[in-house]
């Protein structure tokens, strides 16, 4: 995989957030190759186009994606916007 970033290094980054009820549920994704900002921006921009989600935490240094969502989320559908932002989700973590 390759990096967003640009060849000087230069990156950007954003974040979703969302009013979160206390029924919602908090799952921790491993994601693979996010390096900056900008990689955060887009696994945040996927990950919370996913019906049901209600927020998204990206923590690129550590590789962890934590989703809170009304309900248990989808697995599959939560890879798919990962992947399709150009990285890889390799599962829950504990």
């Amino acid at each position: 995989m390759s990096s967003c970033c640009s060849p000087d290094g230069s990156c950007h980054s954003g974040a979703a957030t969302t009013q979160i009820t206390t029924d919602a549920t908090r799952t921790v994704y491993a994601v693979t190759g996010m390096t900056c900002g900008h990689c955060e921006a887009a696994v945040t921009k996927a990950v919370s186009g996913v019906d049901g989600v209600l927020s998204v935490e990206v923590d690129v240094k550590t590789g962890r994606v934590t989703v809170v969502a009304e309900k248990n989320p989808d697995d599959a559908l939560i890879a798919q916007a990962v992947d399709e932002a150009g990285y890889a989700l390799t599962g829950r973590t504990a």
